[in-house]
């Protein structure tokens, strides 16, 4: 029996098994299939106040923090909640291994929105990726596409910049009103970045009689853009498939605090109304652990 489970091994996750650690309180990560989720991913992490390393080095200090407090972390994920005997809960991992415990964290983050076309998803893995810093190195001296107007896409486009050849940046507006300033400035700074605007894709192919596995995009206008890659950025759905139906998300599947069962709190990405962002994730994960703690300590058995 555990006093409380965090789904989730993100920055969101790993504060709140800190403060439950420190609380003494038996608490388990279940960190899912990649410990930090998309913090992991971030090379070079510059808007977090304090740290100035990557984000998998931000990921390996916290859980070693979290586990110097006592907090257990195993890499497993959550495939379905159920209710308990005296008012716990009963959660099953995907291998069929069941934990009882008598309150919850959701802090299970978000993934990226697929793009869904024709082509995507045959030439997921050949081609199309989600993850720049995972993939970008196979593109050197390349010419790779960007979907998406956001940070992330930016963010992503700077950093293919210092790989590829040539990186467009593909937006169906017609500027970049949803990114931060600092980020459009080093856009228009890299020559070796173009940004086509007002457009959008309906369809990727394989190059015909290409030997080196060229792709071809075409966008709703007929125009076709020939590239060896291409880096969807187009947002994120938090991750909280494994709920039941009676647990109420909005159109990206996150969750307001007052819609969860009395012990089930949310924290992170998947918490309603926030930005996502590192530093509003470490601040949820706080809140949503000292209101597990509160409720475990006035429901003490």
């Amino acid at each position: 029996m555990y006093d409380v489970i965090i789904l989730g091994s993100g920055p969101a996750g790993l504060t709140a098994a800190i403060y439950c650690g420190r609380a003494n309180k038996n608490t388990l990560v279940m960190g899912g299939d990649t410990l930090g989720g998309q913090t992991a991913g971030i090379a070079t992490l510059e808007n977090y106040p304090g740290w100035a390393g990557s984000g998998f080095e931000l990921i390996e200090f916290m859980k070693k923090q979290a586990e110097s407090f006592g907090a257990k972390i195993k890499m497993k994920t959550a495939a379905h909640i159920e209710n308990g005997e005296n008012n716990t809960f009963i959660i099953t991992d995907t291998g069929g291994e069941k934990y009882e415990t008598r309150a919850i964290i959701l802090a299970t983050g978000a993934s990226p929105r697929k793009l869904e076309i024709e082509g995507a998803r045959e030439f997921f893995g050949r081609g199309v990726s989600y993850c720049a810093t995972c993939d970008g190195f196979f593109y050197g001296g390349k010419t790779v596409l960007v979907i998406g107007g956001g940070n992330s896409a930016l963010n992503d486009a700077l950093y293919l910049a210092d790989i590829a050849k040539t990186v467009k940046i593909i937006y169906r507006k017609s500027a970049f009103t949803r990114a931060e300033a600092v980020l459009r400035d080093r856009v228009d700074a890299k020559e070796n970045i173009e940004c086509v605007f007002n457009t959008e894709l309906k369809k990727i192919a394989a190059k015909p009689n290409s030997e080196s596995g060229e792709l071809v995009a075409t966008t709703t206008n007929d125009e076709q853009i020939i590239c060896d890659g291409i880096f969807v950025a187009i947002g994120h759905e938090a991750n909280t498939d494994y709920l039941t139906e009676d647990i109420k998300r909005d159109e990206l599947g996150r969750i307001a605090p007052d819609c969860l069962p009395r012990g089930i709190f949310v924290a992170g990405d998947v918490h309603s109304n926030i930005k996502m962002q590192i530093a509003t994730a470490v601040g949820t994960g706080c809140t949503a652990a000292m209101d597990a703690i509160a409720y475990l300590n006035t429901n003490a058995q």
